[in-house]
């Protein structure tokens, strides 16, 4: 759909230049989805692989994101060669809810209430990030938690239209349960698109 330099604004690699690309197509279908013009994979044209990396290789920054929409659609064995192969660092955030395909730096796991993560993604987590929307998102992450793997780092990010009230929420359960961390959309405070 798109690929851009910028700055990673959430989660654990928060604050690092970073080359992002977004991978068209979605039927997870996030309600608060700040990219529903990602969910339709038709409505964007094919793109090389060797084109995307070159494109990459442009900027100073060596950490690629994959995201989406829901990256793990696709098979992405080659891409994440290519991209390593030419000395990027591979991240992905997905919600999971594909089998688990390319080779990875880094697996943020976003799991989402609509459509269940598949169960390759608990064991492959090296960071849980579960967007707050509402009251019952704690148990939800929660769940989740009890099924990632021991050094998988937890998050609790608040939904950016909600988060002057999920806020709060948050933090007290962080207090209470350390193991988690708070996420922030940083880029957004600082307006970095």
């Amino acid at each position: 759909m798109e690929a851009f330099y910028t700055i990673q604004g959430e989660g654990f690699h928060q604050g690092r230049a970073a080359y992002f690309i977004r991978l068209g197509g979605c039927d997870v279908g996030c309600v608060w989805c700040d990219v529903k013009e990602s969910w339709d994979a038709s409505a964007h044209p094919l793109v090389p692989v060797e084109q995307m990396v070159a494109e990459a290789q442009k900027f100073p920054g060596r950490l690629a994101v994959i995201t989406g929409g829901e990256p793990l659609m696709y098979n992405l064995d080659y891409l994440t060669e290519s991209l390593q192969n030419a000395g990027f660092q591979t991240n992905i955030e997905t919600s999971g809810a594909y089998p688990v395909s390319g080779s990875w730096d880094w697996i943020c796991f976003s799991p989402k209430k609509f459509k269940a993560p598949h169960p390759s993604i608990y064991d492959r987590a090296d960071e849980l990030k579960v967007i707050v929307y509402n009251r019952s998102d704690f148990k939800f992450a929660e769940e989740h938690a009890a099924n990632v793997n021991a050094d998988c780092k937890l998050f609790l990010q608040p939904e950016w239209g909600k988060s002057a009230e999920m806020l709060p929420l948050i933090i007290d359960h962080v207090k209470a349960n350390p193991q988690w961390r708070i996420s922030l959309q940083t880029h957004k405070y600082m307006d970095i698109p």
